[in-house]
């Protein structure tokens, strides 16, 4: 008997250390991932070619067609595995054009875009008296058919945080907003843009036209000409507004998401996955909404392929028709409802190429060392421990809501609504330093994830009344 004991806590011993040799083998490893990361152009090539050769990448539109077909064909190139397109439907949608005017005695333009899915004007345009309200809470309390024959315009400022916490609250109006003042009446709607610039750009965004309510035209002012807008109604109660928009549904158009992966080598069925949104609005280029994402997330995977098999699948999904509304994440895990038992992580990158600053977790309590001694390797990238919550990003959070395992990486975010949706989005608002860093971080989390003995789990679900 005694010498069966000391056979078993040998044996623990030898599996315990090396359990551990093979952790600090992947460690270093990791660590090898950074220092490649910091030094490779791949991220800034991809985003400058992808909003170069493709540019604006519409939902449904054939931009987006474009963007498929150059990722697919820049991931094969790259030497990726089961590179592929997963097609669905959905409903298009095309801007056309926007005038709105001023009348007497101030007549002037004003400069405003078309919110996404928007229907437009009858022909010859809109012309009545507009009503401002300071809030959606306070366009909510206005009285039924208050708004009748008039345009409503919700004036409500977005708050500026490095998380970008604001936009939750301000992007309420956008979604909300149309139908709520249509239920009061309005003809049409107008927004302060969901944005915290001053740069005299409208930030576009989806709407959610409700079922129960008329559809009416929708559009966002530019944060200055919303200003302008309120000082000229604290000049004149009843300022007119003619607006003329085109903007028009096209049915049913396809989309699809773009899926390539890095094959693993001891549990080629289990999945980490990266994702990003391959579509974009319409104004800009679409490069840190979300051209960044994908070069961030396509360089991560490329780094791990050049220093060879991870254990585990890493697998690069580029979801299509995100802006819209979660579209093509709805479809992959619609489509893939069978295995998502099989991904034991999620994570995205869609907020630009800000540093990351901080690691968000959603795991299960008993993973929580696992995800801390990744954050020990990604210290050096001044990457701190956040919260014991997260959802892992815009698609892939349709994914950890069904039960997947995710972690947010939280980036610095305090200028990214300064150009998000609008015609500022472009390439050159991108630091390459910064996106390295954001490249070195994913490739560093995925390949230590891909190989962590045990995986990773969701976290547990209370019990019911709790």
């Amino acid at each position: 008997m005694k010498r069966l004991t000391t056979a078993l806590c040998a044996g623990l011993f030898l599996a315990g250390y090396a359990f551990a040799a093979q952790a600090d083998e992947d460690a270093d490893t990791a660590r090898s991932l950074i220092d490649a990361a910091q030094k490779s152009p791949l991220a800034f090539d991809l985003v400058e070619s992808l909003t170069t050769e493709v540019g604006p990448r519409l939902a449904g539109s054939a931009a987006e067609k474009r963007a498929r077909d150059w990722a697919v064909k820049k991931l094969n190139g790259l030497g990726f595995a089961n590179v592929h397109v997963e097609d669905f439907e959905m409903e298009g949608w095309r801007r056309g054009t926007i005038s709105l005017l001023v009348g007497d005695p101030y007549p002037q333009r004003l400069v405003a875009t078309a919110l996404g899915g928007s229907i437009g004007t009858p022909v010859g345009g809109i012309t009545a008296s507009v009503v401002r309200f300071d809030t959606l809470a306070a366009l909510k309390a206005a009285p039924a058919d208050s708004l009748t024959g008039k345009i409503a315009f919700v004036d409500e400022v977005m708050t500026r945080t490095q998380e970008g916490r604001g936009y939750g609250v301000a992007v309420q109006k956008r979604a909300a907003g149309p139908s709520i003042a249509a239920k009061k009446g309005a003809l049409a709607l107008l927004i302060r843009s969901a944005g915290t610039d001053y740069h005299r750009n409208a930030h576009t965004g989806g709407l959610h036209y409700a079922d129960d309510a008329p559809r009416i035209p929708a559009a966002a002012l530019s944060n200055n000409d919303a200003d302008q807008l309120a000082r000229l109604l604290a000049l004149k109660a009843d300022v007119s507004l003619s607006l003329t928009m085109s903007s028009k549904a096209l049915g049913k158009v396809a989309s699809g998401n773009v899926v390539a992966e890095v094959t693993g080598s001891e549990y080629p069925d289990e999945v980490v996955l990266l994702g990003a949104h391959l579509d974009s609005w319409d104004e800009g280029t679409g490069a840190i909404d979300d051209g960044t994402g994908v070069a961030i997330v396509t360089a991560a995977a490329k780094l791990i392929i050049d220093q060879g098999a991870p254990k585990r699948t890493i697998r690069v999904v580029l979801f299509g028709s995100e802006e819209p509304g979660l579209i093509g994440a709805k479809a992959y895990v619609a489509a893939h409802k069978d295995t998502l038992s099989q991904i034991i992580m999620v994570s995205e990158s869609d907020f630009g190429s800000g540093r990351i600053w901080r690691m968000d977790t959603g795991i299960a309590r008993e993973d929580e060392a696992k995800a801390d001694a990744i954050l020990q390797v990604l210290r050096p990238l001044a990457v701190l421990p956040g919260k014991r919550t997260a959802g892992g990003g815009s698609d892939v959070s349709a994914l950890s809501a069904a039960g997947v395992p995710a972690v947010s990486m939280v980036q610095n975010g305090w200028d990214y609504f300064d150009l998000h949706h609008t015609p500022d989005d472009t390439l050159d608002k991108i630091d390459p330093d910064d996106l390295a860093q954001n490249v070195a971080v994913y490739a560093a989390f995925a390949l230590m994830v891909a190989n962590t003995q045990g995986g990773f789990h969701a976290p547990k679900k209370p019990a019911a009344g709790h």
